[in-house]
């Protein structure tokens, strides 16, 4: 059941284009106590039909800029492939700390920006 959950968590994030798969890793690997390597395999299973679907769904609504899209594409598929090979002769500790050190940026950045956005709020409505 609580598979079930966490896939419905996963998808409605990675429906609004916020990268489901990172709450999919850190919910398998931290509370279903799954190793990393397979956490990680699971996220790109569940990677492809979330992602067809919010492809579909940006195509319709014309929310895709093909001339910036596809040189990002090519670029994350090589980048897939050199990643994915150097996860698999990672050892799983390894992994996870970069797994962690990677989230740990995410948020950073994250807390950033909602700082900054605040700040520039703030000065807008003071004029």
């Amino acid at each position: 059941m609580f598979e079930i959950f966490i896939g419905i968590v996963s998808g409605f994030i990675s429906g609004m284009g916020m990268g489901g798969g990172t709450i999919l890793i850190l919910c398998l690997s931290m509370f279903m106590n799954v190793e990393q390597h397979i956490a990680q395999a699971t996220n790109l299973v569940f990677f492809i039909p979330t992602s067809i679907i919010a492809i579909a769904t940006n195509v319709k609504q014309k929310n895709i800029d093909f001339k910036v899209g596809i040189p990002i594409v090519i670029s994350g598929v090589i980048g897939a492939i050199i990643g994915a090979f150097y996860a698999n002769k990672t050892n799983v500790k390894e992994l996870r700390k970069y797994f962690g050190v990677f989230v740990g940026l995410i948020a950073i950045w994250e807390i950033y920006y909602l700082i900054k956005k605040y700040i520039i709020d703030k000065k807008t409505h003071n004029k």
